[in-house]
């Protein structure tokens, strides 16, 4: 049986900062959106956490279906929470990071993603929604800076 509460409810996010090295230094992957919000512009991987869905298994099947990286170990770092960052409604994300070694297969992308590439962090382009803060914060938890 459904519950019914007075406070309307925000709808909750996994978003995964997965980083790589090359011999130009630290990247990260990005997806190119493929439907609005920001269709076409770069982000994280990442979506929407189904209603029996655990957020561990959330990150991993989002990281799978817009880019076809299975192997790898995320690790939640932090929660993302400002009212406006998602224009569609009031969205929680939880954030997870993970390292991929460099010689791994290329990423595809799939499912609500055009595109999947890695980007040196150093040169990335304009992110939809929060997803710059997302990976400054994720490069900081990975060298202990936060």
């Amino acid at each position: 049986m459904p519950y019914t509460y007075e406070y309307p409810h925000p709808a909750v996010t996994t978003d995964i900062a997965l980083f790589s090295f090359s011999g130009s230094g630290l990247r990260v992957l990005l997806v190119k959106r493929k439907a609005p919000p920001f269709e076409g512009q770069w982000a994280l991987p990442g979506g929407f956490v189904e209603i029996d869905e655990p957020l561990d298994a959330c990150a991993a099947r989002e990281l799978r279906e817009e880019t076809g990286v299975e192997t790898v170990t995320l690790t939640q770092f932090h929660t993302f929470g400002t009212p406006d960052r998602d224009p569609r409604e009031r969205v929680i994300s939880v954030a997870y990071l993970g390292l991929l070694p460099s010689d791994s297969p290329p990423p595809t992308a799939g499912s609500d993603a055009v595109d999947a590439q890695w980007h040196s962090v150093t040169e990335l382009p304009d992110l939809a929604f929060d997803h710059a803060e997302i990976i400054r914060r994720a490069q900081a938890h990975l060298t202990d800076r936060e």
